[in-house]
């Protein structure tokens, strides 16, 4: 069975490798704008569809063991309060948390139009399954830091008062730390996605149309670093993909948020994407207590996350060196991802 689900893996960080290679090849080498630019005419005109057609499509998207995955009550390492099934638990009426989910525009819908205003409507690239208790909670506020809270759900998001923009002294909501990067990834995603075509858009605190104020570029490359990528956003996007047929660029190439609203330069990504994880050697493979990652001098590595072959995060950190200490205890195979300043490399490795 193990070794199915290997060769598995396998398939699968070559064919993503791959095509996302061929998905992106019109955006390589450039920055800035014109980055920017580019990544809308590759994202643009995706598959639109009913809005009730999410409730379906969450269970494509959004499965966690059977349960919906909701970032506002999970736990990860940990058991959420409650947990919600497909169909039988969707909203509905609520009273209070754990009632049920519905569908939470990330992007609350006041700012792009509203109800029946498609494609971003049915976006599933920015919208998710959440508590509909703590949807309403969020409502049409902006997310940020919440210096004092005035609602905390039980796995620990907040509603409250911050100083993330200036002047503004209405609530802010503010996700958990290990959910800030989903956020981020989603905002930036539709920043680009409708780049030229917010006409009659409103302007808020985190956006002017479709473009993000400075404020809120701050915020978002700060949550986008401290919560990297995670095997839950990449099997999203995958599934997201498969159903409206456009991808969100900041999973598949995280620099590129540092290289449109950051200073980083993305001139060289992906020259060598479609052999980018053959350039990074791990060893020993099997491993027992630390794993040494022999890497090319252009390339940079910034922070690694092991995953179960299950797609459970087993441990995650900055890289500051070559070298990933294990505890001794752990036994089986696993999947490596890396961060890197040209993308995402996964290797399998095994650990005795």
């Amino acid at each position: 069975m193990i070794q199915r689900i290997v060769l598995g893996w396998i398939a699968f960080m070559a064919c993503v490798t791959t095509s996302n290679a061929q998905y992106y090849n019109s955006a390589f080498g450039l920055n800035g704008t014109a980055l920017k630019t580019s990544l809308h005419n590759i994202i643009k005109n995706h598959s639109s569809y009913n809005y009730d057609d999410l409730w379906s499509y969450f269970q494509q998207t959004d499965d966690k063991s059977g349960i919906v995955w909701d970032m506002y009550t999970d736990k990860p390492g940990g058991i959420p309060n409650y947990t919600f099934q497909f169909v039988s638990n969707q909203c509905g009426n609520y009273n209070s948390e754990g009632d049920c989910f519905n569908r939470e525009h990330s992007w609350p819908k006041d700012y792009f139009g509203g109800d029946d205003s498609y494609p971003m409507f049915s976006d599933l690239n920015h919208i998710f399954p959440t508590d509909g208790w703590i949807n309403n909670k969020h409502g049409s506020f902006p997310i940020g830091e919440v210096n004092v809270s005035s609602y905390v759900s039980t796995n620990g998001t907040k509603l409250g008062t911050g100083n993330t923009y200036s002047g503004y002294t209405n609530k802010i909501f503010e996700p958990i730390d290990s959910f800030k990067g989903d956020f981020a990834r989603a905002y930036f995603y539709m920043s680009t996605r409708y780049e030229g075509e917010d006409g009659g858009w409103t302007n808020w605190e985190m956006a002017n149309g479709a473009e993000l104020t400075p404020a809120a570029v701050t915020l978002l490359l700060t949550w986008h670093h401290l919560d990297p990528v995670s095997q839950k956003e990449i099997n999203r996007n995958n599934a997201v993909y498969a159903i409206q047929n456009n991808r969100n660029p900041f999973i598949d190439y995280p620099i590129f948020a540092d290289c449109i609203w950051g200073s980083s330069s993305c001139t060289s990504v992906g020259t060598d994407d479609v052999s980018l994880s053959t350039r990074v050697n791990v060893f020993p493979n099997p491993a027992s207590d630390r794993i040494q990652l022999e890497v090319p001098n252009d390339l940079r590595l910034t922070s690694y996350h092991l995953y179960s072959m299950l797609g459970q995060l087993v441990q995650t950190a900055p890289l500051h060196s070559t070298m990933i200490e294990l505890p001794s205890s752990w036994h089986g195979n696993y999947v490596l991802m890396l961060e890197s300043n040209k993308g995402v490399i996964r290797k399998l490795v095994s650990i005795q």
